[in-house]
């Protein structure tokens, strides 16, 4: 198998080819003769070894070798755009690219003033920002495609280098007028008897919740599960239940939404937020500033 002979023309032909399920479509895609492009997709069989398409009147379709190349194309195309990206920053005055991934909790609350101030210390690094689920930021740094992650404490981190970010306070929030509404501080166990209006169950803010009910022997009667901390106060604002959010987060919807914010009695209410970083021992210049910069603020 002589994979060095793979080129980028011929695996984006194969893509195009891919897309539009016909040789001629792809190559008109591609700006190819028919014949060039067929010859193309024969020397990529030819270099792998084994067929990558099955021919047929209506066009083409993947064999299992197909589909294996399909997918990592795809990949390696996606690494070339932003390698191309990258080099284009470079050349207009960028020092560096930080791709960074955080959860809700992160991007809601510290991170608008860090960020600013950053931007504002350091014009010539640019930050790709993408919010994400704390498990989902973990695999990210894993495979590199984030240069850093915050994400929640608790997350399985798989090895990842953690540097301590913040401290995420949890608080009970429910309408005025709610039984609870009165109280300054509660327990989770004397809220269980209440609906709950939650974020969905892959994020850690929802697990952590369903652990901390577990682990009390209870279990929350989950009426509602929406997408964002905004969503949750207003479901809770409605009616529809109570909720579990961080306390910062909170703040903006109190007085607008008519809700109450109460203290939680329970020692998993306050949270750690962690960075990750792959290899702390390998971390570029303009990555490492940025992190130091967060840890500072």
């Amino acid at each position: 198998m002589t994979l060095h002979r793979l080129d980028l023309v011929s695996l984006s032909l194969f893509n195009l080819v891919v897309r539009t399920g016909s040789i001629s479509k792809g190559a008109e895609l591609a700006h190819l003769a028919v014949g060039a492009a067929s010859k193309r997709i024969s020397d990529l069989e030819a270099a792998v070894g084994t067929p990558l398409l099955e021919r047929h009147s209506r066009g083409v379709t993947l064999t299992v070798a197909g589909d294996a190349l399909h997918r990592h194309a795809q990949r390696i195309l996606d690494d070339v755009d932003q390698l191309a990206a990258d080099l284009s920053d470079y050349a207009s005055g960028v020092l560096g690219v930080v791709r960074l991934w955080v959860n809700t909790s992160a991007v809601t609350q510290f991170l608008p003033r860090g960020l600013s101030g950053f931007v504002a210390a350091n014009p010539g690094i640019r930050i790709e920002l993408e919010e994400r689920n704390s498990s989902e930021i973990v695999l990210a740094v894993l495979d590199g495609r984030a240069d850093a992650g915050i994400f929640a404490e608790g997350t399985p981190s798989l090895g990842l280098h953690l540097v301590n970010y913040r401290i995420d306070r949890l608080v009970m929030v429910v309408p005025r007028g709610h039984p609870l509404a009165r109280r300054r501080s509660v327990r989770l166990e004397e809220a269980t008897e209440y609906d709950f209006v939650s974020l969905p169950a892959e994020t850690s803010l929802a697990q952590r919740l369903q652990a901390a009910a577990e682990a009390l022997g209870r279990r929350l009667r989950l009426r509602i599960q929406v997408r964002s901390f905004d969503a949750v106060c207003q479901m809770v604002a409605a009616g529809m239940g109570v909720a579990v959010l961080p306390h910062a987060a909170i703040q903006p919807h109190l007085r607008s939404m008519g809700l109450r914010e109460i203290a939680l009695d329970d020692a998993w209410a306050e949270r750690r937020l962690l960075i990750g970083l792959r290899d702390a021992g390998v971390v570029p210049r303009h990555v490492r500033t940025l992190i130091d910069h967060l840890c500072q603020g």
